[in-house]
């Protein structure tokens, strides 16, 4: 085992070794987990119990209070695919794991086209149990020996898995589902030329044949479609954070769909076929910030105009309305001033405002020190909603001072 630095997080992470996941995966390495998940591994009591674990099992407390902390962290975020409480996992590799319900949507649209599929980086196995749970039958492969043997435990013995490189076809017929690696060093690589393997490499090596690929929420549209990508660009949200941008090839795609922006939290799916006359208006009683799928797909107009909304102007996101979207937080505008901080504190100041919400669009303002700089003491929990209304000279920031609905 080594110990690395993680960069990104500023956390000392453990680096398993082979040996680590054979020890783990027997009988004598099962008994010692059981015994470490005794610990309450808490920061008030981390020491101890690493010195007690330290003390009990030598040089094998490390792999085993790292698998007993990483089972926790995963419970919550893929106990949705099957128990995983005895699952083995790196720090990376749960990291770049999909959470349950995204990986169960994905697996539910390749259920519905009946394929077979091929998990060319299987890692430790989530795609693949999601597949299964879905009913597809599904066959992983990894050029890394230490996931492909943590995948092995993870998924048990029926499971298909082989050793390969995803750069080098190992199936035929089978639609091909990538998830290339975004970390290196606990760093994320948002470029798609420094994913591992890159992306173009990836659209290459299996040009003329159905690829899925999970890609960074962030991922460049134009990119993509430089490098050769004809298919449909889906955008899923979960709890109200985007989770990922997933390439679908354009016979899994519904003809004519090129974006897709997935609410999973309200079952919610807009596509660029959809309509998308959504006028441009003042605004009405209420704001409306759409999800950060819908915005990050390019589909506000077309979530507009399903939810009989319109834009405040035509280069911001935020929308308006006479009423808001069934079970979407929304902004009841109180007051609309100029945006100017004198103003804004005097608005506040009269609305008895205490607790402050600030949402920022088009305006180069940090909503946290300006939040420290109005120094709101009253007893009521506002919002500020700030953008820039109209372009060039005659453009304006504007501050709507408003009450969330929840």
């Amino acid at each position: 085992m080594v110990l690395q630095r993680d960069g990104h997080r500023g956390q000392t992470l453990l680096s398993f070794s082979l040996d680590d996941v054979s020890f783990l995966r027997s009988q004598s390495g099962a008994a010692a987990l059981a015994a470490v998940a005794e610990l309450e591994l808490s920061d008030a009591t981390r020491i101890a119990d690493v010195a007690a674990a330290r003390a009990r099992f030598g040089d094998r407390a490390p792999a085993l209070v790292e698998t007993t902390l990483l089972r926790r962290r995963a419970g919550e975020k893929l106990g949705g695919l099957c128990d995983v409480s005895d699952w083995l996992f790196t720090d990376e590799a749960l990291q770049q794991a999909t959470a349950a319900p995204v990986a169960l949507h994905r697996a539910g649209r390749l259920a519905e086209a009946g394929v077979v599929v091929h998990d060319a980086t299987c890692s430790i196995g989530t795609e693949v149990a999601a597949l299964r749970r879905a009913g597809v039958r599904a066959v992983g492969s990894d050029i890394d020996p230490l996931r492909l043997a943590m995948a092995r435990h993870n998924l048990g013995p029926a499971a298909d898995l082989c050793r390969a490189d995803a750069l080098r076809p190992v199936t035929r017929d089978a639609v091909v589902v990538a998830d290339p690696g975004r970390r290196r060093d606990g760093r994320r690589r948002l470029h798609v030329d420094d994913y591992r393997p890159a992306l173009g490499r990836l659209i290459d090596a299996y040009r003329g044949r159905d690829l899925v690929v999970k890609c960074a929420p962030g991922i460049d549209f134009d990119r993509v479609r430089r490098l050769g990508f004809d298919g449909e660009i889906e955008v899923t949200s979960y709890r109200g954070s985007v989770r990922e941008a997933c390439l679908w090839p354009a016979g899994l795609a519904r003809p004519g769909v090129r974006r897709r922006a997935n609410v999973l939290d309200r079952g919610e799916q807009i596509t660029d076929a959809d309509p998308d006359e959504c006028p441009v208006r003042p605004a009405g009683r209420w704001i409306v910030d759409p999800d950060g799928a819908v915005v990050r797909a390019g589909l506000v107009r077309h979530y507009g105009a399903r939810h009989g909304l319109w834009q405040l102007d035509l280069d911001i996101a935020y929308l308006s309305g006479d009423r808001p979207p069934p079970g979407v937080r929304a902004f009841e505008v109180l007051e609309r001033v100029r945006f100017d901080e004198r103003r804004l504190r005097r608005a506040l100041s009269a609305l008895d405002c205490g607790a402050l919400e600030i949402l920022v669009r088009g305006v180069r303002v940090d909503p946290d020190a300006l939040r420290r700089r109005l120094r709101p003491r009253g007893g009521q929990p506002l919002s500020v909603v700030i953008t820039r209304i109209g372009s060039g000279p005659a453009g304006a920031a504007t501050a709507f001072v408003c009450r969330a609905s929840r």
